[in-house]
């Protein structure tokens, strides 16, 4: 009886300790195409992505979990939200995000503005050209730079955030806004999208708009919260095998595959 006792105790012991560790990882609810919610559940060529890489990590169960962006990083800061997608590296003013995964992939940071403004004068030096404008912004993004943050605090020029990419395309419409800066294939996206819907009727009962500067290139990352005291026994070794399989997924080919398949059915 004592020898199968032991056995059974055993068992469940080796069952407890193969067990997949439950993991959450968050995602942009509104940046599409890269991240967002669709029907309720994530989409977007980042998820995509993240998911095929947690496919072929060991021991853990991934649930993927869309969230604001802005709330996403307060989650990161506090140390109860232990992954978010795609953040730029960026540890001067988000120094609670660390460690970064590898590159996922590389956006391209533009203003788009109304033609009206871009007629009135150049507008080709990014932030100089645009003092005095009311720029549109997803909350909680770090992507002007750091020349058009000072300008900000100088009070040469002013910025709106919005929760998402639609509702800074509308206020820029509807001329709340002179220009938006956010990915161009983001933006580029959301207006195909908004405009197939009815919701954006660009010439008629909203401006016409148009690409003015590229004010960077930008990487977009899995970030890890760098507060969380310990909780995450695990952290280290998710690390190691996130990192192993988004390298891996470069080197056979895989995620120019993903990318060049979502764009294509997107």
């Amino acid at each position: 009886m004592k020898t199968c006792l032991a056995l059974f105790i055993s068992a469940l012991c080796a069952d407890a300790h193969t067990a997949d560790v439950p993991v959450t990882i968050y995602g942009d609810a509104g940046y599409p195409p890269y991240s967002y919610e669709q029907n309720g559940k994530p989409a977007g060529l980042y998820y995509d992505i993240v998911r095929a890489a947690t496919g072929y990590m060991q021991g853990y169960k991934v649930t993927i979990v869309t969230v604001p962006w802005k709330r996403g990083m307060a989650m990161l800061k506090a140390g109860t939200g232990f992954a978010l997608y795609p953040p730029y590296m960026n540890t001067k003013d988000e120094p609670w995000t660390w460690p970064y995964s590898p590159p996922l992939y590389e956006e391209h940071v533009v203003a788009v503005c109304r033609k009206d403004v871009l007629a009135a004068k150049p507008r080709k030096r990014w932030p100089d050209d645009f003092y005095g404008l009311t720029i549109g912004n997803n909350a909680g993004f770090i992507i002007g730079g750091e020349a058009f943050d000072k300008a900000v605090q100088a009070g040469s020029l002013r910025v709106e955030e919005a929760k998402d990419s639609e509702t800074n395309i509308i206020k820029l419409g509807l001329k709340r806004l002179d220009c938006y800066i956010n990915d161009r294939v983001s933006i580029q996206w959301t207006l195909n999208k908004m405009k197939a819907d009815g919701k954006y009727q660009e010439g008629g009962s909203h401006a016409e708009l148009a690409e003015a500067v590229q004010i960077a290139t930008k990487q977009g990352y899995l970030g890890y919260t760098d507060r969380d005291k310990g909780v995450y026994t695990f952290k280290s070794d998710f690390v190691r095998q996130f990192d192993a399989a988004i390298t891996q997924m470069k080197r056979s080919g895989e995620m120019e595959a993903i990318t060049r398949n979502f764009f294509k059915t997107h």
